[in-house]
């Protein structure tokens, strides 16, 4: 009963709308012995890169028996258009410790030369 079944692969746009991607249908034979246990399998689905910022939307895969609908929890999308960067502040934090000491610096020296005279 439970070897044939159905999976589909949608997203909702942020007004509601579903758009199916894909659909597998898939029959997975039971080996002698192993009837009646639960049985976990991974499916995997590669998407093509997203065209535009309306992509962004949250992603589900479904799963359907004859009798029976399982839905997953959904994958939230953002699509910009900048794609993503990776952002770095090292050279950020490397040349405010340099201004600091280089403050603290000048102003130690020119103390020291005031307390002088």
């Amino acid at each position: 009963k439970y070897t044939k079944f159905s999976i589909f692969y949608y997203w909702i746009n942020s007004v509601g709308k579903k758009t199916f991607i894909d659909r597998k249908l898939l029959e997975i034979p039971i080996p002698p012995g192993e009837e009646n246990q639960t049985t976990t399998r991974s499916y995997s689905h590669k998407t093509m890169p997203l065209e535009s910022t309306s992509f962004t939307g949250t992603y589900y895969c479904e799963v359907k028996w004859n009798d029976i609908t399982k839905m997953g929890a959904g994958v939230f999308v953002l699509a910009t258009d900048a794609g993503y960067i990776q952002t770095s502040y090292r050279w950020e934090i490397l040349l405010t410790l340099i201004t600091i000491f280089a403050a603290l610096s000048i102003t130690g020296t020119g103390l020291l030369l005031w307390k002088r005279k």
